[in-house]
């Protein structure tokens, strides 16, 4: 085009419009693909840190749980050995309740055929001792 007229000067400057066009063009276009790109792995990031606070969120529970079984199982052990502490003591308890009524069901026997009804008495086994009441009654 420049070369069939006189103007090789607008053409030269037409050139420059289009050039500086095109350029702008393509720096429009290239800012519009990094913010894309930016965009996709700014997404991808999210994508990625939702994911890793869900398995975080996932072991805490799971360690919550561990805790909370490991707490329960202790408290079940301790109550078992107070239950085994108390039944021991009862049975003690028991035990000795059991030997003092041998030893005066054994008196009793005496007495009653010695004295031929002579003697009253009642008893009475309470958590920790023995309650004896005895009478002795004169002919």
């Amino acid at each position: 085009m420049a070369l069939l007229g006189g103007t090789c000067q607008a053409d030269h400057k037409e050139c420059l419009k289009l050039e500086m066009a095109a350029v702008k063009i393509q720096a429009w276009w290239r800012g519009n693909t990094v913010r894309r790109t930016l965009l996709h792995a700014a997404l991808r990031a999210w994508v990625i840190q939702c994911w890793w606070r869900s398995v975080q969120a996932r072991m805490l529970e799971q360690r919550r749980r561990l805790a909370l079984r490991l707490y329960t199982c202790q408290e079940w052990a301790v109550v078992k050995v107070q239950a085994q502490v108390r039944m021991w003591q009862a049975r003690r308890r028991f035990l000795q309740a059991r030997r003092a009524a041998c030893v005066i069901q054994s008196h009793w026997r005496g007495h009653a055929s010695q004295a031929r009804g002579l003697i009253r008495g009642h008893y009475e086994v309470r958590a920790s001792r023995l309650e004896l009441d005895i009478e002795i009654l004169m002919a």
